[in-house]
């Protein structure tokens, strides 16, 4: 029987907030094999990566073997692992941090029963970003930057959208939205702390040498 691992109690240091975010969604993790190539991507990005946990469809009893099972590769290889929205899954199962959205629990509220947990915070634009640090977010994650299936013909933004929001915040921007590895060196160039990516890395046949492609980028 699995066993809940020992939260932290102390915060990571921001200093050392991955670069490269591999971040899930329920298609993702409802794939056979899904724990199989998420430690695999794990072992590949150490300690300059982290696996986002994110579903809405799972079962917290589910949601939370997942995350422990996660969490066990991290001390091996020290990647991050970093759950969505449910700051309850996180806090019982003692991960690095907790990503929110505009429809999750606030940052404070988060602070104070969490303190222990890093808070990233997903935003849209250079106030949304501003207002999220003021709040006490530990880092933004900032999209779209590129055009994606739920943003279809928009625009490509990565030379104004993510320098705004580097700009409006001292805390570390984290991009997002159809990044693929030929984009990183521009978005670290305009001012990015990492990239995050779902289908690049997911949707491709070997998950972990795309997760290497964009490490070796950052």
């Amino acid at each position: 029987m699995t066993t809940a691992a020992t939260p932290s109690p102390v915060k990571a240091p921001i200093e050392e907030l991955p670069v490269v975010h591999a971040v899930t969604n329920d298609e993702i993790m409802l794939r056979p094999g899904f724990l199989r190539k998420a430690m695999g991507i794990m072992r590949v990005l150490q300690a300059k990566g982290a696996i986002h946990v994110r579903s809405q469809l799972l079962d917290t009893p589910t949601l939370y073997s997942i995350t422990l099972a996660l969490l066990e590769l991290h001390e091996q290889t020290k990647c991050w692992c970093i759950v969505n929205d449910r700051v309850d899954v996180a806090l019982a199962c003692g991960v690095q941090g907790v990503q929110l959205t505009h429809k999750s629990i606030a940052v404070p509220d988060v602070q104070r029963i969490a303190p222990a947990l890093l808070i990233g915070a997903s935003v849209h634009s250079a106030d949304e970003a501003r207002d999220a640090e003021q709040a006490g977010a530990d880092w933004c994650v900032a999209g779209h930057v590129f055009e994606t299936p739920s943003h279809p013909g928009e625009l490509r933004r990565e030379n104004n959208f993510i320098p705004e929001v580097v700009a409006a915040v001292k805390v570390p921007v984290i991009a997002i939205g159809g990044i693929r590895p030929e984009h990183v060196r521009s978005l670290v160039h305009r001012g990015a702390h990492g990239v995050a990516a779902i289908r690049g890395i997911w949707n491709d046949e070997n998950a972990e040498l795309a997760a290497s492609r964009y490490l070796s980028q950052v």
